[in-house]
């Protein structure tokens, strides 16, 4: 009965989210457009800005909800680089965290039934390679972050573990929206962002301690 409600819960606010519309909000040109508003709001009241968007990131992640990239680049042009990194760093974890959990003790049949074909492929690569598959996933962005926390959440990570491989796989990526939130008035689409060349430095970023692993694997034997 309880999981019931929280899925009703969870369901009902996602399409609140949808039914006001508040997603227009969380587009590239809407936050070009208040751009100035929102970056005076941590001068006037440094406490209330932080609170207000650590909460609202950490919702958007939870509840896999589209804009978690505007997000970033608006707390990097509001709060400067290093402290918007520190801030979407543990907002976004805390988010995926929530999302992992949710997926496990609440959407686990929707879940399943919907992408049980990619778990297979999730499970075998966690038996193999335990956290440093979860760390090469989140390093590589063309892996969405919100599947990532549904399917990871059906497999037998311990949550702990899903938390810190997190926070530091998803460190780059965080850092990279934050410094381009920075330079915000000289970015027209999010591909500005991630060009070929900085997707491919991940992809090999993120292959690199599996490759390292295999190598030494092939050593020992």
């Amino acid at each position: 009965m309880k999981r019931a409600i929280l899925v009703l819960l969870v369901v009902a606010a996602i399409a609140l989210f949808f039914g006001m519309g508040l997603d227009q909000y969380l587009t590239l040109g809407a936050l070009k457009e208040s751009q100035g508003k929102f970056m005076s709001m941590p001068a006037q009241s440094p406490l209330q800005a932080t609170v207000i968007a650590f909460a609202l990131y950490v919702v958007v992640a939870a509840l896999s909800l589209p804009g978690a990239a505007i997000m970033g680049l608006a707390i990097g042009a509001s709060f400067g680089f290093w402290y918007g990194t520190l801030l979407v760093s543990f907002a976004s974890t805390i988010g995926a965290t929530l999302a992992f959990l949710a997926s496990r003790h609440l959407l686990r049949n929707h879940i399943q039934l919907h992408f049980g074909n990619k778990l297979k492929a999730i499970n075998g690569g966690m038996a193999k390679d335990g956290a440093l598959y979860l760390f090469m996933l989140r390093l590589v962005p063309i892996f969405p972050y919100f599947l990532i926390n549904l399917l990871m959440g059906l497999t037998q990570i311990h949550t702990r573990t899903f938390y810190w491989v997190s926070q530091l796989g998803m460190l780059a990526g965080t850092m990279m929206y934050v410094n381009a939130g920075t330079q915000l008035a000289s970015i027209e689409s999010l591909s500005d962002i991630i060009s070929p060349e900085v997707l491919l430095s991940f992809i090999l970023l993120g292959a690199f301690p599996l490759i390292a692993k295999r190598v030494a694997q092939a050593i020992q034997k």
